[in-house]
C-alpha cells in the first residue's frame, strides 16, 4: 500500500476518478487544500464524498508556493507520503515543485511550468522546432493590436494561464480584440483566487480537424495510447462539445498526430511521471499542435477510453505518480468507440424542462447526466457551462459519434428555458 498526498482538485468527474483509481490500486491519500468548503459546496449527489475516502484532510495555504514547501516537509517526516498528484490544472507546478523538494516521482518543475503556460509552451515549441501557428505574446494595448496587425486576422485570442476554454475567443478585427482584451483583464484572479498574469497571447486561426493524443509517461518513454477526436462550437467561444474515441482518422493523419505530440512532448521534457493531452490541428499544411496538458484529459474521455481498450488512465496516472510502470494492456471491452456529446446552449434563463430519462434503458447508451429544473442558465462560453452530456458505444465501428449526436437532438427536442 502506498500513500498519495493528493494537493486539490477540480470538482468534476476526475475529483471521483482519482480517488477511485487510488482506492482500486490498494492505496490511500491525504488531501491537502486551502478551501474545504469549495469541495462541500459541490457535493456530487447520489454518491458519498470523494474526500470521505481521504485518509487525513489539511488545510494549507496551497496557492502560496514558497510557504507550502517547509509545511509539505514536515508533512512528509509524518505521513512518508510515497507520491504526490493533483487533478486541478493549477496545482500542476506546484504538484511538482512538492515532488522536487521531497525527492518524488514526477515530472520536473520546469517542463510542467512551461507545459501549464500556454506562451512559455509557444516558445519552448517553437525553439524546438515544433510546428504551430505563428503568435504573438504581450501585455499591453499597443503590442497586442500591432501582433495582431502582423499575423492578420482572423485571428485567435487566449490568456495565458487559464483552461477550459475560458475567455479563448476567435476575433476578426480590432473591435473584438479591444473587447476580448478587456474581458480577460476584467478576470484578474482565477476561481482558485490565484492572479493571473497580464500577458495575452495571440495565435494564427488554424484550418483542419482538432483531435487529441493521449499519452503515459514513465522512465524516460512515451506510450501513446490513442486519438481522440473533438468537435467544437460556440463561436466566437471555442467550447468542446463532443468527442469520440478512436478518431476516425486516416492511419496517415493517426500517425501524424501521434508524432507531432510526441515531439511536443519530448520538447518540454515531458518524458517521465506523466499523463499528458495533447491537443493537435490537423491543418492542410500538415499538424500544428494547439496545447500541451501535463494531465489526464477532461469531458470524460478517460472514460472513453476505458470503455473501448479498457485502459485505466486515472489509474496509470496514480502509478506513474508513485514511479511504478502503469498497466496499459488493452482488453476487448467488445466496444469499437466510444463517443461523448455535452448539451450547450446560448439561451440564458431558468431551466424549466429537460428529458432524457428514455435514454439510460437504451443499450448502446453508457452514461446520461443532465441538469435538473430550476438551474439557472448562462449563454455558454467556455467547457464549464454545460447542461449535461450522452456517452454512447458502438461495437461495429467508429458510430459512436452519431448516435451520441442523434441522442442529443432528443434531448434539446425536450430543452425548455424562460
Amino acid at each position: 500500500m502506498a500513500h498519495l498526498l493528493v494537493v486539490e482538485s477540480w470538482v468534476g468527474s476526475m475529483s471521483r476518478l482519482l480517488p477511485r483509481a487510488i482506492r482500486e490500486g490498494g492505496h490511500e491519500f491525504t488531501f491537502l487544500t486551502r478551501d474545504l468548503h469549495h469541495y462541500l459546496r459541490s457535493a456530487p449527489e447520489g454518491t458519498a464524498h470523494p474526500l470521505l475516502g481521504a485518509r487525513n484532510v489539511i488545510t494549507a495555504d496551497t496557492n502560496d508556493t514558497e510557504a507550502l514547501l517547509p509545511q509539505v516537509e514536515r508533512l512528509q517526516a509524518v505521513f512518508g507520503f510515497d507520491g504526490v498528484i493533483t487533478a486541478c490544472d493549477y496545482y500542476l507546478s506546484t504538484v511538482a515543485r512538492i515532488a522536487g523538494r521531497l525527492g518524488l516521482p514526477a515530472a520536473s518543475p520546469e517542463a510542467v511550468r512551461n507545459a501549464c503556460r500556454k506562451d512559455a509552451t509557444r516558445r519552448v515549441l517553437a525553439d524546438a522546432g515544433v510546428p504551430g501557428p505563428r503568435f504573438a505574446v504581450h501585455g499591453e494595448w499597443a503590442g497586442i493590436a500591432r501582433a495582431a496587425q502582423e499575423i492578420g486576422y482572423p485571428l485567435v485570442v487566449k490568456p495565458v494561464d487559464l483552461c477550459a476554454g475560458m475567455y479563448v475567443r476567435l476575433v476578426e478585427n480590432e473591435e473584438q480584440l479591444s473587447s476580448a482584451v478587456r474581458a480577460m483583464a476584467d478576470f484578474p484572479v482565477n476561481a482558485r483566487g490565484q492572479r493571473r498574469p497580464p500577458e495575452v497571447l495571440l495565435e494564427e486561426l488554424l484550418d483542419g480537424p482538432e483531435v487529441s493524443v493521449e499519452t503515459v509517461s514513465h522512465a524516460g518513454a512515451v506510450h501513446v495510447v490513442g486519438v481522440t477526436d473533438k468537435s467544437i462550437g460556440g463561436a466566437p467561444a471555442f467550447i468542446e462539445t463532443g468527442h469520440m474515441f478512436p478518431a476516425a482518422l486516416s492511419a496517415a493523419d493517426t500517425e501524424a498526430a501521434e508524432q507531432t505530440a510526441l515531439g511536443a512532448l519530448k520538447a518540454l521534457g515531458l518524458t517521465e511521471g506523466t499523463v499528458a493531452h495533447t491537443e493537435i490541428k490537423l491543418t492542410s499544411a500538415g499538424p500544428r499542435v494547439v496545447e500541451v496538458n501535463p494531465r489526464p484529459a477532461g469531458n470524460r474521455i478517460t472514460e472513453l477510453i476505458r470503455h473501448v481498450t479498457g485502459i485505466d488512465l486515472a489509474a496509470a496516472f496514480v502509478d506513474v505518480s508513485l514511479g511504478r510502470a502503469p498497466d496499459l494492456r488493452r482488453t476487448d471491452t467488445g466496444l469499437r468507440s466510444a463517443a461523448i456529446g455535452f448539451l450547450v446552449t446560448q439561451t440564458p434563463g431558468t431551466l424549466e424542462a429537460l428529458e432524457g430519462g428514455r435514454l439510460r434503458n437504451l443499450p448502446e447508451v453508457l452514461e446520461v447526466q443532465l441538469a435538473e429544473p430550476g438551474k439557472q442558465v448562462k449563454a455558454a462560453g467556455s467547457n464549464n457551462e454545460y447542461l449535461g452530456h450522452v456517452m454512447a458505444g458502438d461495437t461495429e465501428g467508429t458510430g459512436a459519434r452519431e448516435r451520441v449526436e442523434a441522442l442529443l437532438d432528443e434531448v434539446r427536442s425536450g430543452l425548455v428555458i424562460r
